[in-house]
């Protein structure tokens, strides 16, 4: 075995008992790194956590916090507490309700399919359509022209839509959504797409998000 280097003026034992010391030394120099990098770490870990704790907190009061109602359209009518009964028979809408055309209230257990018509639908296959969170568009057929038919036809949304002319309407346009409607006088493109943003698929509706589709397509039904 190799002789280890002697340091001179020492004993053999004094040069063992130096080695122990600085081996004894080089374990707590790193004992002591590994203790402030284990500290380190966990301080990076805990300010990771406080400021995910923060955006959590901040995403949680921030969605908590309630938005204000956006306001009523110019000449909108509401219908509170409206009944939603399913019914055999045809309802008069006009005169239970005060509402042509209707905006909910009792109706048939068969919804209306969602979509175009170019006749009239029935009313108490709509009215479930609309208790599904769909928008009836209702259209008086002599005030409109082809051209302004078609612009009204792709200003709404494909699905969970109706458009459909109506009988007797006092205006040239009625929207409805369930326990809301607007007349308008004209293709308004933008009121049409404000009324389909506040209302369509509306939580306020009685079942939103049930099928507009699956059960009864009324006559002339074109897309």
């Amino acid at each position: 075995m190799a002789n280890r280097p002697q340091t001179p003026g020492l004993t053999v034992k004094q040069q063992r008992d130096a080695r122990r010391a600085e081996k004894v030394a080089e374990l707590k120099r790193q004992q002591e790194r590994t203790k402030r990098n284990r500290l380190i770490g966990i301080i990076a870990g805990a300010v990771a956590v406080a400021a995910v704790l923060a955006l959590v907190i901040v995403l949680v009061v921030t969605s908590a916090t309630p938005k204000p109602p956006a306001e009523a359209f110019d000449g909108e009518r509401t219908w509170d507490d409206l009944s939603a009964t399913h019914v055999s028979t045809q309802v008069d809408y006009q005169a239970k309700y005060d509402m042509s055309p209707p905006a909910g209230g009792d109706h048939s257990a068969t919804w209306l399919n969602c979509g175009v018509y170019e006749q009239v639908v029935p009313e108490v296959n709509a009215v479930h359509s609309l208790e599904h969170g769909a928008v009836w568009v209702t259209y008086d057929a002599d005030a409109l022209d082809d051209e302004q038919l078609e612009q009204l036809r792709s200003s709404v949304p494909a699905t969970y839509t109706i458009v459909s002319p109506y009988e007797g309407l006092a205006s040239p346009i009625t929207l409805s959504a369930w326990g809301v409607q607007l007349q308008l006088d004209d293709v308004d493109e933008s009121t049409i797409a404000s009324f389909f943003e506040k209302y369509w698929q509306s939580p306020d509706a009685p079942e939103p998000g049930a099928s507009c589709a699956g059960a009864l397509d009324g006559p002339g039904k074109v897309s």
